[in-house]
């Protein structure tokens, strides 16, 4: 796992600031403390921060195919490196090194942009060829890798596994995309391939990027879709089979390494799972790593024990301290833009607790989505069948208005909350499903901004992420359209960001087996009947786990990796809150309407609403404020406040 950043001169052959490389390069060390090295040559540089995990002697970035002609820097594991380098030695191709890096150089030789269709793993990477004169930039089908980039106004273009890389160029404007801050507060996070500022990018996953020496308009190109293609499984039993035989073969392919290798277990069925299986094809004891809290109603650890001790892991556990408060300004610095997912806190300390023994770990992302385990996904399709009763032009005037009367009452269950549901059926498919995954529904985004800032988004709305995706979702179904959204979005936004920063901030690998996406493809391909079934989630999953997990892991309620935010706010965290939202810095954007928060204060600390995800979302984005554009350039305080 590594970092990487290159500067390219789109518009000729200037001479590249060596040291400006170096700085960049160095802003990401956390990514790969074990080496760093440039590489310069007229109008082209390249660096390498690298965390070694494969070929640790003499597996060196950025790396060069035989004549030196083509060179490459790169993030990632290609797990099919083997048996590529076999069939390009076949070709004639000569390899000096064991690493899957150098498979990249050959590659792209042989199959040039293709190529990127021959790897199975996680990249991300740059490729520069001289006798082309080509900058090759790809990401891997997920995203489970980073790759940002920016076209700066000189024709400078600069890339990157970090935003805070970019940051440290001092010709990338900070001004802030009013998009981008629209999509946080309904997401909580930036989507692709915005990010918060204006000139930066991130290449979407599955997509590659190939610049020309003068060209000066940037086209990424996918190379990779989710099918959808119904598979061959003619019966449950034969699925259960199936899926545990391409599980197994998915976890051993990831077990490859030359280092410590573990896994995190949550006590969940996905960790768990990943768990079972590398414990049946590993000689010695799995290490597995869990955190726990003191709060009963946020802690899974015993169940986490529970599969450790049946399969005799390695099992290391500690417990976050409730009042773990002192990340929130060091979470800002690392995710470079603002990110709202509380769950990073434990999830930066179980990393923090797995670099202490391993080097490598396996998690188990990727299971809900791929396989419906989230409950919102039963109540979306609860709202689809009450949507296909009435037309839509009955159903928005009716329920928009039984939504406006009805109050809200944050404190009941959901099936009591019969406001949220109302505005949903108000709303078409992929409106309701925007409104149920909302951390700000439209109503309090209305509320939340001042009228200047309303103003800069011209009419624009959070929902066309989701629409932009629907549209090219190649089926209709609405269980696998939702899959297809959260994969594209939520996965790849929240979920993979929130796991590759806090991970690289230990200089950990994590890899994520359900993510292989050989896998997704067969998985996609299911009948929906074996996704979700009735209320039971991750149905074909579940059974074929059986026979390797006892019942009270597989069909408990599921908990989810979360903090208690809501009594924070109200207790140890009360202060600090309002101190940022009524503080200078929120105030000194000129974005927010300043008697909204304080009436968002006053209501939830009163116990009256459950505020607690907007709010964190704002304390996040405060923090952001001061502890991302302040520090990377004081000097253009006031520049950072605009939105272009």
């Amino acid at each position: 796992m590594c970092g990487i950043v290159g500067l390219f001169d789109t518009r000729g052959q200037r001479e590249i600031d060596r040291q400006l490389l170096g700085r960049m390069n160095q802003t990401q060390v956390h990514r790969g403390p074990d080496e760093g090295q440039l590489y310069t040559e007229a109008g082209i540089g390249l660096g390498h921060r690298r965390l070694s995990i494969m070929d640790v002697s003499s597996g060196q970035q950025p790396l060069f195919n035989e004549d030196g002609t083509v060179v490459v820097v790169f993030n990632g594991e290609i797990y099919n490196f083997q048996e590529l380098a076999k069939e390009l030695v076949a070709l004639g191709h000569d390899f000096r090194t064991h690493c899957d890096t150098e498979v990249i150089v050959h590659a792209w030789e042989e199959w040039g942009e293709l190529c990127v269709d021959r790897f199975r793993g996680m990249f991300a990477f740059g490729l520069w060829d001289r006798n082309r004169e080509v900058l090759f930039l790809a990401r891997d089908r997920l995203g489970i890798k980073p790759l940002y980039y920016s076209l700066l106004n000189d024709g400078t273009f600069i890339f990157a596994s970090e935003l805070k890389a970019l940051l440290a160029h001092p010709d990338f404007r900070r001004d802030m995309n009013p998009h981008a801050i629209e999509d946080y507060f309904a997401y909580g996070y930036v989507p692709e391939p915005k990010t918060i500022f204006t000139q930066g990018l991130k290449l979407p996953p599955a997509h590659t990027l190939k610049l020309h020496r003068g060209q000066s308009t940037l086209r990424p190109r996918q190379y990779w879709e989710i099918p959808f293609t119904p598979n061959e499984c003619t019966s449950v039993q034969e699925a259960q089979e199936e899926l545990i035989v391409r599980l197994r073969e998915s976890v051993k392919i990831h077990l490859m390494t030359e280092v410590p290798l573990g896994a995190f277990l949550s006590g969940g069925v996905d960790s768990s799972a990943v768990v079972a299986m590398m414990a049946n094809l590993m000689e010695e004891p799995v290490n597995t790593c869990s955190i726990s809290f003191g709060d009963p109603a946020f802690n899974e650890s015993q169940y986490a024990q529970k599969v450790a001790d049946r399969y005799h892991t390695q099992h290391n556990m500690e417990q976050v301290d409730a009042d773990d408060f002192d990340l929130i300004d060091k979470l800002a610095s690392l995710y470079d833009e603002p990110f709202a997912d509380s769950s990073a806190m434990p999830t930066y300390r179980v990393c923090e607790l797995a670099r202490k023994r391993v080097t490598v770990a396996l998690s188990g992302d990727g299971g809900d989505e791929n396989l419906a385990g989230y409950r919102r996904y039963r109540w979306h399709l609860y709202e689809e069948r009450m949507r296909s009763m009435l037309p839509l032009g009955f159903r928005k005037p009716l329920f928009g208005l039984l939504g406006n009367a009805y109050p809200k009452a944050d404190w009941a269950p959901r099936v009591l909350r019969a406001k949220s549901t109302f505005e949903a059926l108000a709303r078409d498919s992929v409106e309701g499903y925007f409104h149920g995954v909302s951390i700000m529904k439209d109503r309090m985004r209305q509320r939340l901004f001042s009228a200047s800032f309303k103003r800069s988004l011209q009419g624009y709305d959070a929902v066309e992420v989701l629409r932009t995706h629907a549209g090219k979702c190649p089926v209709q179904d609405p269980l696998s359209l939702v899959q297809y959204l959260d994969m594209k979005t939520y996965l790849v936004g929240d979920i993979l960001t929130k796991v590759d920063r806090a991970s690289m901030a230990h200089a950990l690998e994590v890899r994520v087996p359900l993510l292989d996406h050989k896998l997704v493809e067969w998985i996609s391909g299911l009948p929906v009947s074996l996704k979700l079934r009735g209320q039971e989630g991750k149905y074909v999953l579940k059974k074929a786990l059986e026979p390797y997990l006892s019942d009270d892991i597989l069909y408990r309620d599921k908990m989810g990796f979360s903090v208690p935010l809501a009594s924070w706010f109200r207790g140890p965290l009360r202060q600090r809150l309002n101190d940022a939202l009524m503080g200078p810095t929120l105030a000194d954007t000129g974005f927010f309407n300043k008697a909204f928060l304080k009436e968002m204060l006053e209501q939830h600390q009163s116990g009256r609403r459950d505020y607690s995800a907007s709010l964190w979302s704002l304390l996040m984005f405060e923090s952001f404020l001061r502890n991302v554009l302040d520090t990377e350039q004081p000097s253009a305080r006031k520049n950072d406040l605009r939105v272009a």
